[in-house]
């Protein structure tokens, strides 16, 4: 017979992968893993831009992205989440660009750009449908508050 702790440990462990040496949780919301991918992609790209743009236009897109991934991770946590959420979509614009203004400088190809378009559209995606998720959310929570008043008043 296996121990609890060994079946509790079986799960746990199937539920997490192996991705490049590091163990990497299955269960964390999409938005976020894509934002860390996209992280973990582009600034080394960012790093390598000439010295005239790395230390100006670099630097503040690496600062947006970091703020972003970092964004994200707080509203999980969150009891007010829409708020957060809603700056971090704005953020995510300033984001799109920065990356245009990357593209005009001649800075990436055509196709970088494309991909790093790609790539902030589905973190954009991600993001919208956590907003719709949060509005019908407080929706519901203003919905009740309203019955609970309105039970409150008739007595």
């Amino acid at each position: 017979m296996l121990s609890k702790h060994f079946c509790t440990e079986a799960k746990s462990k199937a539920k997490s992968k192996k991705h490049k040496g590091l163990l990497v949780s299955m269960n964390e919301l999409p938005v976020i893993q894509k934002s860390y991918d996209f992280v973990k992609w582009f600034v080394p790209i960012l790093n390598k831009l000439p010295r005239d743009h790395k230390f100006s236009l670099g630097d503040r897109m690496i600062t947006e992205l970091y703020e972003l991934l970092e964004g994200l991770l707080k509203a999980r946590y969150s009891k007010n989440k829409l708020t957060q959420l809603v700056d971090l979509n704005s953020q995510l614009d300033i984001l799109r660009y920065q990356t245009r203004l990357l593209y005009d400088f001649e800075l990436i190809s055509v196709k970088r750009y494309e991909y790093i378009n790609q790539q902030l559209q589905g973190i954009g995606i991600e993001l919208g449908g956590w907003i719709k998720q949060q509005k019908q959310q407080n929706g519901k929570l203003r919905a009740n508050n309203n019955h609970y008043e309105d039970i409150a008043n008739f007595n």
